[in-house]
């Protein structure tokens, strides 16, 4: 299994919206509004690794309101 964790950054107002959405993805198992350099951070699993980039560079980017994303994949199963 592949675990990950993506933090996004968001637009200013926008991030409770945005975490509704991307609950809302097939592959995140958790997200949530945080406070420091990234606003969101959601926890995808799969058991592919290119599955996790298609997730944040094709599904998380593409939402209006999405300034920025950091991926980072979970070097323990």
């Amino acid at each position: 299994m592949v675990y990950a964790y993506i933090f996004v950054k968001t637009q200013t107002g926008s991030s409770t919206e945005l975490v509704d959405k991307i609950r809302g993805l097939d592959l995140v198992a958790e997200a949530h509004v945080v406070a420091g350099e990234f606003d969101i951070i959601a926890e995808v699993e799969t058991t592919d690794v290119h599955e996790v980039l298609q997730t944040a560079a094709s599904e998380i980017q593409s939402l209006s309101g999405v300034a920025d994303t950091k991926t980072y994949i979970s070097l323990e199963a």
